[in-house]
């Protein structure tokens, strides 16, 4: 499932020359996630490292390294929902162990994000995934 919305999302990005254009088809794809609760928005799933206040709530289905990784995320900036975008169809749905493994600087690189992010979003996105990695840690040795 996760490896086929991000190989949509890097087909789109192919297709998308301008980087004008990527940049909006990255806040479209923050604008199609469903906004996070309030009572989400606590200081245990912030992600600290962040420019922007972001959100991530992990969802761990089953048990030890075979359980199944998603999350829910939000943020105040609109950019920035959408790169949460970006890192859920790379990791949802996959198993925790694989989570831990996934070269997300390799898959994010085809993207070329890192080289048209300010220094603060692409310390941010590397938080993220740090977080992702970190819940996903905690998971496959439960």
């Amino acid at each position: 499932m996760a490896e086929t919305e991000f190989e949509e999302i890097a087909e789109n990005f192919e297709f998308l020359e301008d980087w004008e254009d990527r940049y909006r088809y990255v806040i479209e794809l923050g604008r199609a996630m469903d906004p996070l609760d309030d009572a989400f928005r606590v200081p245990a799933t912030k992600v600290e490292g962040c420019a922007s206040q972001v959100w991530l709530v992990p969802e761990i289905e089953g048990e030890g390294p075979e359980a199944t990784f998603s999350f829910r995320g939000d943020s105040d900036a609109m950019i920035v929902r959408g790169l949460i975008a970006v890192l859920h169809a790379l990791y949802a749905g996959r198993p925790v162990r694989e989570v831990q493994t996934l070269d997300a600087g390799g898959a994010l690189a085809r993207l070329g994000l890192h080289d048209h992010l300010s220094a603060q979003r692409s310390n941010g996105l590397r938080a993220m995934v740090g977080r992702i990695r970190e819940v996903a840690g905690r998971a496959a040795a439960a």
